[in-house]
């Protein structure tokens, strides 16, 4: 069969994806939201007469959800890409789809309008093919996964599948493994007083210090403590942990009674929240142990696991398509990001992370190239022709 019909649909779908702002609201206060892209793509895939339907997760802010039926009894496979973008603060001319030199640039182009731009036309082109096809495609375009990825929870309510692709940027390489991250506040507690009366008062503020100071040595102690290397390959990756926003204090002339810090702790597969935990709570206890001025306590604010791929069907299935597409096996990876694949690996559906070439993702210069998502596009029908026409 023909891979695809027209190598141009995909730079034509991805230029008007681009050109539609999908800033998160929640990221970005008055950001666009979901909306129009959802129901961009749902006319795309409607317009074939493709099967999709609208998942509204929050209001105003839909999934879309497509499904291509085979002929049956093969397996079901997931191409899934996030449809939000972060801030677009200082880009120029964020959403113009503009191309040079076979990259097309604006928010989102990489990170995963690209990706989106790939499974789309190789829906569309397994649609048009559609006999050669024993088992589903489910085509996903997502909400909220630069946040709280609220669309790829809702989806998994929703939808059972034996396959994910989850179409991240990766430069036409396979990422077997990312970290985890846990979003943690601690406060520390002082007394409020004049900047004059120091016997009364008690700095919340440098009480954070000693905070701070334990904490990079925590990270440094993690660092050379702590490795993962995934059997599957890719470079070892270490666990990181930084502050992220410090706030206290009221006027100049008072001693501050509060002071709030956001951090953020990277886990490798390896760890667990557990240790996370434990970690938090000895240096707190360890600190209020040495100082009986030190008061505070810490919480979790999000939580989200690391993952790792496995070596199986879907794995095999996309590493061939590379090698007949590509002339080579992808070069495989691992990092500290997080994707959606860990919550959809924890639901018992098997994931691997594939996308095309770019640069820029959350950067001021964001873009794709088009070639590569043609290629993409390609290996992920020659993926879903072997995964999807075996038997469950």
């Amino acid at each position: 069969m023909e891979l695809i019909g027209d190598p141009q649909l995909a730079a034509d779908i991805l230029r008007r994806l681009v050109q539609i702002d999908s800033v998160n609201p929640t990221l970005v206060p008055g950001g666009r939201g979901e909306q129009e892209i959802a129901s961009f793509v749902s006319r795309v895939l409607s317009d074939a007469g493709i099967e999709t339907r609208l998942q509204e997760v929050v209001p105003g802010r839909p999934n879309v959800i497509a499904r291509l039926l085979g002929s049956g009894e093969g397996r079901t496979l997931i191409f899934n890409a996030h449809l939000d973008t972060v801030s677009v603060e200082g880009m120029d001319d964020p959403f113009s789809g503009r191309v040079a030199d076979g990259k097309l640039f604006g928010r989102g182009a990489w990170d995963t309008k690209g990706g989106l731009a790939a499974g789309l036309t190789a829906l569309l082109a397994l649609n048009a093919n559609r006999s050669s096809l024993r088992g589903d495609i489910v085509l996903v375009g997502a909400i909220d996964e630069e946040d709280a990825s609220l669309g790829t929870q809702a989806l998994l309510e929703d939808v059972q599948a034996d396959g994910c692709v989850i179409l991240e940027p990766t430069g036409l390489g396979l990422w077997v493994a990312h970290g985890g991250f846990a979003w943690v506040e601690v406060e520390t507690h002082g007394v409020t007083a004049h900047g004059s009366l120091p016997e009364k008062g008690v700095d919340a503020i440098a009480k954070m210090g000693l905070v701070l100071t334990e904490l990079e040595d925590l990270r440094q102690r993690l660092r050379r403590e702590k490795s993962f290397h995934h059997s599957l390959g890719g470079d070892r990756i270490y666990p990181s942990l930084h502050a992220s926003v410090i706030q206290g204090g009221r006027e100049w002339s008072s001693y501050p009674d509060r002071c709030l810090l956001r951090l953020e702790r990277r886990m490798i597969p390896n760890e667990m929240i557990e240790d996370v935990e434990t970690e938090l709570e000895g240096l707190v206890s360890s600190l209020a142990a040495s100082d009986p001025q030190f008061k505070a306590e810490w919480r979790m604010s999000m939580v989200r696991p690391p993952w790792q791929a496995e070596q199986g069907p879907l794995l095999a299935a996309l590493e061939g398509a590379c090698k007949e597409e590509l002339g080579r096996s992808p070069a495989r990876a691992t990092g500290l990001m997080w994707t959606d694949a860990a919550l959809m690996q924890q639901a018992g559906i098997p994931c691997v992370i594939f996308g095309p070439k770019g640069e820029g993702k959350h950067a001021l210069v964001e873009w794709v190239d088009t070639d590569s998502v043609v290629a993409c596009a390609r290996i992920l029908v020659r993926t879903a022709l072997e995964f999807c026409n075996r038997s469950v």
